[in-house]
């Protein structure tokens, strides 16, 4: 899942195969694989490499202040377009066993992380997305919410 994350941001391979989308994140269940697992790999914008694969992952705690992209989300699980904000937690704290360095770990994520790290980790509950887009007003703008 890793491997595939990055060959997916590699220009090159890119090339040479027109069929595979970029993420910066998957989940066991996207491909089929019915385990509690998630994968992350993206550079920040110092050109820093951050990468997780997370054994049973959750969420124990969240901050008030909320973030969203504004250019929104993407998934590599839908093809289709799905235009609106979708709001999560600005800060989170992430338990989990991490693959890379073999042991229980306890990760705070901030920004764009977090944002990654709850969608990967709403795939595990079967959430999409797009569920969390406002149906009545998909572009709402919440009060102090940051965008990203």
């Amino acid at each position: 899942m890793l491997e595939y994350l990055k060959l997916s941001q590699d220009e090159e391979f890119l090339k040479k195969h027109s069929n595979v989308r970029s993420g910066v994140g998957l989940a066991a269940p996207q491909i089929g694989i019915n385990k509690q697992m998630i994968a992350i790999y993206f550079t920040d914008e110092k050109n820093v490499a951050h990468q997780y694969c997370l054994i049973n992952p959750r969420i124990v705690s969240e901050s008030i202040k909320k973030c969203y992209l504004e250019s929104g989300e993407g998934c590599l699980s839908v093809d289709k377009e799905h235009k609106g904000y979708v709001y999560r937690a600005y800060k989170v704290t992430v338990k989990a066993y991490d693959l890379l360095v073999k042991e229980n770990v306890e990760y705070v994520f901030t920004g764009f992380a977090a944002i990654v790290a709850q969608h990967e980790i709403d795939h595990l509950k079967g959430i999409l997305f797009y569920d969390h887009i406002d149906k009545t007003n998909p572009f709402k703008k919440i009060p102090g919410a940051i965008a990203i």
